[in-house]
C-alpha cells in the first residue's frame, strides 16, 4: 500500500487527508516521514508497515510496554489475541483518537495520540488488560496495570469499565478503581482520581455518565453516580452523586449556579465565571 502525500504541507493536511481514522492516520504517517526523514523508520515500522489499526496498536504498544520480564513478541501476541476476539477494542481505540482530534486543541492530528499521548496509550494498554481481566486472566491483567503504571504514571485497576471516546488528558496522576464506571465521550484530565473513600467494600467506586468533563485534580470518591453531561471543577472532591448537566466545585464539592446548568462541553474548564465574575 502506498500513500501520495507530498503535495501537501503540514497546515493543510487536517483537511486534505481522508476521513476514517485509519487512512488518516496512515496519511498522515506517510506525510510526516517525507517531511521529517529522521522519523521515517519509525513512522514505517509502527504505522505504514500495517494494514489495519488494530495490527499497528499491536505492535506499538507492545513496543511499549515490551521489558525484562516480558519481550516485545510476546506482548504483541497478547494484544492481537485480544483483538481478534473482540472487534469492539479497535472500534473503541478509533473513537478515542477522534476525541482527543475533537477536544483537544493542541493536537492537529491522529498521528499525535497514537504515538505521542500517553493518556491514549495508557488507555489502550488498560483495554487489553479489561480483556485479560474478563478471560479470568487476573494475573496477566495484573501485569497490564502494573507496566501501564511504571510508564505512563496512570493507575487503572484491570476491572474498571470504561466506555469509547474517553479523552484523558496529559493523564499523570489518573487513579481509577476496581469497581468505577466512565461512560463514553468523558474527558478525564491530570491527577483525578476516581476511588473509594476507604469505608466501603465490595462496589465502592464512583460511576461516571456520558459525556463528563472530571477537571484538573479532581477526586471523585465512593460509590456515587455523575450524571450524563455533568462537570466537576478543578480541585474539588465529590463525596455526593452528582444530577445530569450539573457542575459541581470546591471541597466538598456543591452545586454552582443554576442547580442544573447545562450540558458539559468540550474541554472548556472556566465554567465558574458564569455564576461567579469574581473568580
Amino acid at each position: 500500500m502506498t500513500d501520495t502525500v507530498t503535495e501537501f504541507a503540514p497546515a493543510e493536511l487536517a483537511e486534505a487527508a481522508p476521513a476514517p481514522v485509519w487512512k488518516r492516520l496512515r496519511f498522515e504517517a506517510a506525510a510526516s516521514a517525507a517531511e521529517e526523514p529522521t522519523l521515517a523508520s519509525l513512522l514505517n515500522a509502527a504505522i505504514l508497515s500495517h494494514d489495519h489499526l488494530q495490527d499497528a496498536l499491536s505492535y506499538f504498544m507492545a513496543q511499549k510496554l515490551a521489558g525484562s520480564e516480558m519481550n516485545a513478541l510476546q506482548m504483541r501476541e497478547i494484544f492481537e489475541s485480544a483483538y481478534r476476539a473482540d472487534p469492539e477494542l479497535e472500534r473503541a481505540a478509533e473513537r478515542d483518537m477522534s476525541a482527543i482530534l475533537d477536544r483537544d486543541p493542541a493536537c492537529r492530528s491522529f498521528l499525535q495520540p497514537f504515538l505521542f499521548f500517553k493518556g491514549f496509550q495508557a488507555l489502550q494498554a488498560h483495554r487489553v488488560a479489561h480483556w485479560l481481566w474478563n478471560e479470568g486472566r487476573d494475573t496477566l491483567a495484573f501485569f497490564f496495570q502494573s507496566r501501564s503504571s511504571e510508564l505512563f504514571g496512570v493507575d487503572i485497576h484491570p476491572a474498571a469499565q470504561i466506555g469509547s471516546g474517553v479523552f484523558f488528558d496529559h493523564a499523570t496522576g489518573i487513579v481509577i478503581g476496581e469497581t468505577a464506571v466512565v461512560g463514553d465521550d468523558s474527558s478525564i484530565l491530570q491527577g483525578v482520581t476516581l476511588g473509594g473513600t476507604g469505608k466501603e467494600f465490595g462496589d465502592r467506586h464512583p460511576k461516571i455518565g456520558k459525556g463528563v468533563l472530571v477537571s484538573v485534580g479532581a477526586k471523585v470518591l465512593g460509590n456515587i453516580h455523575v450524571g450524563d453531561g455533568a462537570r466537576i471543577g478543578a480541585g474539588s472532591v465529590v463525596l455526593k452523586s452528582v444530577g445530569e448537566n450539573c457542575t459541581v466545585a470546591g471541597v466538598p464539592a456543591k452545586p454552582v449556579g443554576d442547580p442544573c446548568c447545562g450540558k458539559a462541553e468540550a474541554m472548556e474548564q472556566s465554567f465558574l465565571e458564569e455564576f461567579d465574575p469574581k473568580l
